[in-house]
């Protein structure tokens, strides 16, 4: 079981910056190492939770949602005990709970993570 607990949301104006920082403890088993992925969703009100970018624990490959492609990047730690959001040029739409969640997984759809941090609210105000 892994705990994941995030921190480093506020309230912005557009065009602002903000850093997530999302704490990982916990074993991952050694079969699952090779594709062991650390992801960012965020939910805005009323809406699913969505996508944002993931890192591979393993070898440090990315992914990032097209919405954020060249405004955030995700990165982590040598020791992959932290992971990092850096969020810039934020716009409106970027509001909502920023989550991190990990699992055994390249997948980028939530219900394939089964580790969640409680989340982390950020406002972006126009």
């Amino acid at each position: 079981q892994m705990r994941l607990q995030e921190s480093g949301g506020g309230s912005v104006q557009a065009g602002g910056s903000l850093r997530l920082i999302c704490k990982v403890s916990g074993r991952i088993r050694s079969a699952q190492r090779g594709i062991y992925n650390v992801a960012w969703f965020r939910q805005a009100p009323g809406k699913e939770r969505e996508f944002v970018a993931r890192i591979m624990l393993n070898d440090d490959t990315t992914y990032h949602a097209d919405a954020v492609l060249g405004r955030f990047t995700v990165s982590k730690d040598s020791g992959g005990g932290t992971v990092y959001l850096q969020m810039n040029n934020l716009k409106p739409e970027d509001t909502g709970v920023f989550y991190c969640a990990a699992g055994a997984t390249v997948d980028n759809a939530a219900r394939a993570y089964d580790n969640w941090g409680a989340g982390t609210q950020v406002t972006v105000s126009s």
